[in-house]
């Protein structure tokens, strides 16, 4: 990961790729200790849940509650790099058409293939690539029959880890046997060993595999609502064996769910129901959603769901903030117009290594402090993606020689929200329907 002392090191064509980025919206996983500044004291209560309640074996379920702009992605993008510096796997899953929540299993496969921890790439399939390899030298060390043992031995601890599927145990002990115990060492042998391998893989990954793929590994179930409970703690239970402190969840762009239909917003709210209560008999796990404020006062929002409002209602009564509560409430607690001017000092060294230009002589930060001023005044100084967008606007025209002076910022103010306003629609758009 960068630092922030770093950021002068980056080449040009470096910092214009996280420049392109943020025009965007978002911001690269590794850059994003850089634009973090600002919510110190949601981070300080996160960070102490992860360590001392996560991490010795706690489960929780929290909201991130923000409005379209506040930057919940951002803010769940910190919270996934605390996390992985602090050893936990995680799983960043954004909710779209192609990933509805309503979808369980769909979810659930976007779950583990997003996953990412102490190993290279991500997804489940390379978490499991990854730890055969390291198994490689115990497993190939010692005669046939030596290995055999020791191939026994791993076998059995997973079945007598405590909670753990034996489904979930007897894959694992399929993929070690299919990848270490001595072929047969013809052609037609190894391409069985390679399809063998891709029905394990794909069942770890959630995917629908017929009952007569799987008997022969002593695996009678795929997953589905009813034993999802099973195969997360399990997932959490192996995660845990192969060294990652636990598992965190962080589930973007919930929000989209209020423009779907009745039935489709029902299906969505019973499965964080069925989240929420898998989470309550799990241990090492955190999982997180972002949400808008009027999911909890929009009547068609949560309080549409008697199963689910009922288990949530009490986290929008209090209007004093509780950093160890169940709401992350990022919009009642906005960036000060010293952090905005701050991560403006970022973007504008970064603007300068783009585009290889002198972006301070040109825009210092009182010219910063003027868009923070003109936020305000217009009561829309939480939106960070707005102070972003205007800011790379008029840094743009200012390195093609205008004058910051000769910009009318609240026009381009106006501008800038209308557009992020017709991005917000589109978002919303009721697209699961279809």
């Amino acid at each position: 990961m960068i630092s922030v002392e770093e950021i002068d090191q980056l080449k040009s064509f470096e910092a214009r790729s996280i420049i392109e980025e943020l025009r965007k919206g978002s911001v690269p996983i590794e850059y994003v200790p850089v634009f973090t500044v600002g919510r110190k004291n949601w981070l300080t209560f996160i960070e102490d849940d992860l360590e001392n309640y996560i991490g010795q074996g706690g489960s929780k379920v929290r909201f991130i509650s923000g409005d379209y702009g506040d930057g919940k992605t951002h803010f769940m993008s910190v919270i996934r790099h605390l996390a992985m510096e602090k050893g936990f796997a995680v799983s960043f899953v954004v909710l779209t058409r192609d990933v509805p929540i309503h979808k369980f299993e769909t979810v659930y496969q976007s779950i583990v293939q997003q996953l990412q921890g102490n190993f290279n790439g991500v997804g489940i399939r390379n978490l499991l690539g990854d730890w055969l390899d390291k198994l490689t030298r115990t497993l190939t060390d010692g005669s046939d029959e030596e290995c055999l043992e020791k191939r026994l031995a791993l076998a059995e601890t997973f079945q007598n880890i405590p909670g753990m599927d034996i489904n979930f145990a007897n894959a694992l002990a399929a993929l070690v046997n299919n990848r270490f115990a001595p072929g047969v060492g013809e052609d037609d042998g190894e391409d069985t060993r390679r399809d063998d391998h891709e029905v394990l893989l794909h069942w770890f990954e959630g995917g629908k595999v017929t009952k007569r793929e799987l008997k022969p590994f002593l695996i009678y179930e795929f997953l589905n609502k009813a034993n999802s409970r099973q195969f997360m703690n399990s997932l959490i239970l192996f995660l845990r064996h192969i060294g990652h402190q636990g598992l965190i969840l962080l589930m973007d762009e919930m929000e989209t769910v209020v423009a779907q239909s009745a039935s489709i917003r029902n299906a969505a709210y019973e499965n964080v129901r069925l989240f929420i209560d898998n989470s309550e008999s799990a241990q090492y796990l955190h999982i997180f959603f972002s949400i808008i404020p009027d999911i909890l006062v929009s009547e068609k929002g949560f309080k549409s769901y008697d199963a689910l409002w009922s288990r949530i209602r009490s986290i929008g009564e209090t209007k004093k903030l509780n950093y160890r509560g169940v709401l992350v409430d990022i919009h009642q607690t906005p960036l000060n117009s010293q952090e905005l001017v701050e991560l403006g000092g970022c973007l504008r060294t970064l603007h300068g290594i783009s585009y290889r230009w002198d972006a301070l002589e040109s825009v210092n930060d009182e010219i910063l402090e003027r868009i923070c001023s003109n936020q305000k005044r217009m009561g829309v100084i939480s939106e960070v993606r707005l102070f972003i967008k205007q800011l790379i606007h008029l840094l743009d025209m200012a390195e093609q020689g205008e004058s910051p002076e000769n910009l009318d910022m609240g026009q381009q103010m106006v501008e800038t929200r209308r557009e992020m306003e017709a991005e917000k629609i589109e978002q919303l758009q009721p697209s699961w329907d279809n």
